[in-house]
């Protein structure tokens, strides 16, 4: 068990280190004269980053370079120009490195002193400089408060954490303030739960607080299950000192000794840091009957999910921590009432657990002073969909989508039209482009009929059907849909089959309508968060993009997205009869001899797209 003072004095050892990790850094006497820098966030181990990671230490062992710390962080975000590696102090940022390369940069960059240019993120200033990583387009809007120790420290070492003042949040509440100051300052912050719902934290702390009863839980959502999303997951991978030590902080402040953390089990890299760190902080005495010596008991286990969406659903996610099956309980009472095992729970979801120590060490009026009136703080997206920027990112509450799709994300790539954003995930709606300078923010996405949702931010072209979009996050529903109420398990399997007659160009503009009243009855009349927001993307479509489900009840699929309203032919002006086309066909549906003009049976085609994607002359349209 280690004292305040010996955690002081780690936190002074090693912080030095820490602060020559940002570029132009001055590296002092007998301290590494190179950080190395590996993602190790799940994109980038997908991509070998593990063993990128690993021909560093065994290159630097074998030519006998010492003075190089080689350190295995959380994601950097830039997710699709990874695998990552940066090097400081210089600030290099290598992007889509693969193992062979990592002899190159110990020869040339490490021991050499030249980086490796090809390898470098290529984003030049108007004097043709190299920008460095804080100023490319990607980073230069953001403002990591959530994810400040992502691609800094390493996840699995407590004294880097604690070098980053890791637990002074939690002994500065437990020493300094009541269970009521703690609370009223989370209050004070204005920060609004980042699961989906934006209520108000500090609001259910409180309820918590106040449940009669001594025996308490506080609960982590973990269980991130939106197509696309991945920020909690990012946030757990990276830097899991930070949701325990939330997490303390909560249950010093609602009067809990007990803590679990419910994440799913296919988050294997976040499952693991997490265990690593929860015996960490056990071994040094932060954990356990008396934490930091400072009178607070709190102890902390992990609960693992199969997977079901469902359970992200805080009643549907207590039953299943019970060991029960993962559906949601009627409310009231809520969970700060009656939670885990019948006891008073407060329950947050990783994002918001992320903010906490923040607060606690800089004040509320710190943290409200960012973002909106009634949208405090920042906000973690997973941004994915047609961009050139693939990754994780952290802005302000309020600043626009426009910002994001085209500053941070760069634009859709090959010079495609952006065409609408979907937030939300299956909960949410798509904004159209005529609304790109919406601010993010609770109450403007509301307004516009889409919702925060947990963070999940997926760009469209031109060439995305809505009504196609539409149908894919309802299949997502209706296949996690629990079963448990009638509006949920019925209403929507209903309305999917209404969107598939639209998609098969067999609805009528009467069937609009009836969608559209049947969406607000299973929004109305649903058990829970599931099912009354499970319509929200036919909602969000039909509203900004009627005409192209006009177009669908015509037979036509304006985007050439639905195959049952696509056909393909064959321009006999730039046929050559190549025969290209015939011989890749899967089901032998073109005809036509040695430079003749070839056809294109449209009972035998599958409409797979094939022909058009090898057709040298470009004679194939659909």
């Amino acid at each position: 068990m280690k004292t305040l003072k010996e955690l002081q004095e780690i936190r002074d050892r090693e912080k030095g280190g820490l602060d020559e990790r940002c570029e132009g850094a001055t590296v002092t006497e007998g301290a590494p004269r190179a950080h190395v820098l590996v993602c190790g966030g799940t994109g980038c181990t997908s991509g070998n980053s593990k063993i990128i990671y690993d021909n560093f230490k065994t290159l630097l062992a074998e030519k006998n370079v010492t003075d190089i710390n080689v350190i295995m962080t959380g994601c950097f975000g830039l997710c699709s120009k990874g695998p990552i590696v940066v090097v400081y102090p210089d600030g290099s940022f290598y992007t889509h490195v693969k193992p062979e390369d990592v002899a190159e940069i110990v020869d040339a960059h490490l021991i050499g002193g030249a980086p490796v240019e090809r390898l470098l993120h290529a984003e030049k200033d108007a004097d043709g400089q190299m920008k460095s990583i804080n100023d490319t387009d990607f980073y230069k809007s953001q403002r990591r408060v959530v994810l400040r120790n992502c691609g800094v420290i390493d996840p699995e070492n407590i004294d880097e954490y604690l070098a980053r003042d890791g637990y002074k949040a939690y002994e500065k509440a437990v020493s300094t303030m009541t269970q009521q100051q703690v609370i009223d300052e989370i209050k004070k912050s204005g920060l609004r739960g980042r699961g989906g719902a934006g209520f108000p934290t500090g609001m259910k702390w409180q309820f918590t607080h106040d449940a009669p009863g001594t025996d308490k839980y506080v609960a982590c959502n973990a269980d991130e299950g939106d197509p696309g999303a991945f920020m909690d997951r990012s946030l757990l991978e990276g830097d899991p000192h930070a949701v325990i030590e939330a997490m303390m902080i909560a249950g010093y402040a609602v009067g809990a000794e007990r803590g679990v953390i419910y994440v799913r089990a296919e988050y294997p890299i976040a499952v693991h840091r997490l265990e690593v760190a929860i015996k960490q902080a056990h071994e040094y005495g932060i954990l356990g009957d008396n934490a930091l010596g400072l009178g607070h008991k709190f102890e902390l286990e992990l609960r693992l999910g199969a997977g079901a969406f469902v359970c992200g659903e805080e009643t549907a996610l207590l039953n299943s921590s019970e060991g029960k099956r993962g559906e949601p309980r009627q409310r009231p009472p809520f969970p700060a009432v009656k939670g885990l095992f019948g006891k008073p729970t407060l329950i947050n979801n990783v994002e918001t657990y992320g903010n906490i120590t923040q607060i606690i060490l800089n004040g509320a009026d710190w943290f409200a002073s960012v973002g909106t009136e009634k949208s405090k703080g920042t906000k973690v997206f997973a941004l994915g969909g047609k961009l050139e920027n693939v990754g994780l990112v952290e802005i302000p509450m309020g600043t626009t989508l426009r910002t994001i799709v085209e500053d941070i994300g760069g634009g859709c790539p090959h010079g495609k039209k952006f065409k609408a954003a979907q937030t939300g995930g299956p909960s949410g709606g798509c904004i159209p482009a005529s609304l790109i300078d919406t601010p993010i923010d609770y109450d403007s996405l509301m307004a516009i009929g889409s919702m925060m949702g947990s963070g999940g931010l997926i760009v469209m072209d031109e060439d995305n059907c809505m009504v196609d979009i539409a149908k894919f996050f309802l299949e997502f529903t209706v296949d996690e849909s629990c079963g448990k109420c009638t509006p949920c398990r019925i209403g929507n399997k209903r309305l999917l089959e209404m969107l598939d007659k639209v998609t098969k160009g067999e609805a009528t503009l009467e069937d609009l309508d009836k969608m559209e009243e049947l969406c607000y009855y299973i929004k109305e009349n649903s058990l829970c968060g599931l099912g009354q927001t499970a319509p929200n993307p036919v909602l969000s479509t039909l509203r900004y993009f009627r005409d192209e489900y006009e177009a669908h009840c015509n037979g036509k699929c304006p985007a050439g997205v639905c195959k049952a309203l696509v056909s393909y032919k064959v321009d006999p002006e730039k046929c050559i009869g190549c025969t290209i086309c015939a011989r890749n066909c899967p089901v032998g549906a073109i005809s036509g001899s040695v430079k003749q003009t070839h056809s294109i049976d449209p009972k035998k085609c599958i409409k797979c797209g094939v022909c058009a994607s090898k057709c040298p002359k470009g004679a194939i349209s659909k």
